[in-house]
């Protein structure tokens, strides 16, 4: 007794939807139509000192440096509070940069998580063991 518009499993757009047709692929036809002029346009604009321009043309052909990460010695055999320990201290003197600090801060809370996990799934297996 149901009155459902469409039926289940069959699509109510078999064909789907119409290429070209979104207002994104329609604007991407008009630039592409006119790409030389344009071009040409936010050329001579940038060269005039349109900075807007020259923000246009500098993303497009030059685009930003990617940071590059650092090599950085923490000790191995430390606690995890001594390597954060470490890693602070290293920011703090500009050892590496916050960005990365900030990292390997966030690698040793996920690694704290993964050894805690570690340790109360033993407890509970060796509380399981004794209890048979």
């Amino acid at each position: 007794m149901s009155n459902a518009k469409f039926t289940k499993g069959q699509s109510g757009n078999p064909k789907g939807r119409p290429a070209g047709q979104t207002p994104g692929a329609k604007l991407r036809k008009a630039i592409e139509a006119h790409s030389d002029d344009i071009l040409i346009a936010v050329i001579a604009s940038a060269t005039k000192g349109d900075m807007t321009a020259c923000k246009i043309l500098l993303d497009r052909f030059c685009p930003a440096l990617k940071p590059i990460a650092q090599m950085v010695s923490v000790p191995v055999n430390a606690t995890l509070a001594g390597q954060g320990n470490e890693i602070i201290t290293a920011i703090l003197t500009g050892k590496i940069a916050p960005d990365i600090g900030t990292q390997l801060l966030s690698a040793l809370t996920s690694q704290s998580k993964i050894i805690e996990f570690t340790e109360l799934e033993a407890r509970l297996t060796a509380l399981e063991v004794a209890k048979k």
